[in-house]
């Protein structure tokens, strides 16, 4: 059994055009052994935003700490902590702090899609 803490001084940055003020910790996934899915640890700074994308495979999200606003499919949704978010395959997507607590939140996505391509950060 794996067991592993979900702490923000863990996380590492994630130096990508299009992201700002991102941090990430990879809590179970493919260097673990874990054949299906890959969970994620997500530390967002006041003010910063997760890349605005699209994929191919779904993911779900859970909010730890905080609040943000997230697009979806050009749509706007508060969210906070506590909050579940089922975010389809396909659709256009992006998480903004906009708080001025930093946001925290575990995203669940597939270690492999499109017949076996790894998943980023999985």
């Amino acid at each position: 059994m794996l067991i592993r803490r979900a702490d923000p001084e863990l996380t590492a940055p994630l130096a990508m055009d299009g992201v700002k003020g991102v941090r990430m910790q990879v809590m179970v996934g493919r260097s673990d052994g874990a054949p299906n899915f890959a969970l994620r640890h997500f530390w967002v700074e006041p003010g910063g935003h997760t890349l605005r994308h699209q994929h191919d495979y779904e993911h779900e999200v859970f909010i730890v700490e905080g609040s943000a606003e997230v697009e979806y499919d050009g749509a706007r949704h508060r969210v906070q902590a506590g909050d579940v978010l089922f975010v389809e395959p396909n659709r256009m997507h992006q998480f903004v702090n906009d708080g001025a607590a930093p946001l925290r939140f575990l995203c669940l996505v597939p270690v492999s899609f499109d017949c076996g391509k790894p998943t980023p950060g999985s």
